[in-house]
């Protein structure tokens, strides 16, 4: 199995970002993103991963990353993530302060 995944990834200035990548296995990556393991994540004090696809190829998985990663595919991924992003994220790409 093969697997298409978004990160939420925001820094110590509440600036966020969506990571998109892809891997055959999930668990051990997402663990080398938090581990700052991962050059273009590791600036980042936060990860979470808030959303994945199952392919049963390796290339379906690749060509759904590069999907995501167009202005379509991030339309996608907002209005798939919209309950999640609304709840977390400003319009303006930053963190929501906690409601403490």
């Amino acid at each position: 199995m093969y697997y298409t995944y978004v990160l939420l990834c925001s820094n110590d200035k509440k600036k966020i970002q969506l990571y998109i990548g892809s891997t055959s296995d999930l668990k051990n990556r997402f663990q080398e993103h938090k581990s700052k393991s991962v050059e273009t994540t590791k600036s980042y004090a936060n990860i979470d991963l808030i959303y994945y696809e199952a392919c049963s190829s390796k290339k379906d998985s690749r060509l759904r990353e590069l999907q995501l990663k167009t202005g379509f595919g991030r339309g996608f991924l907002k209005r798939r993530l919209k309950n999640y992003l609304s709840s977390r994220v400003w319009f303006n790409g930053r963190i929501r302060p906690s409601q403490g």
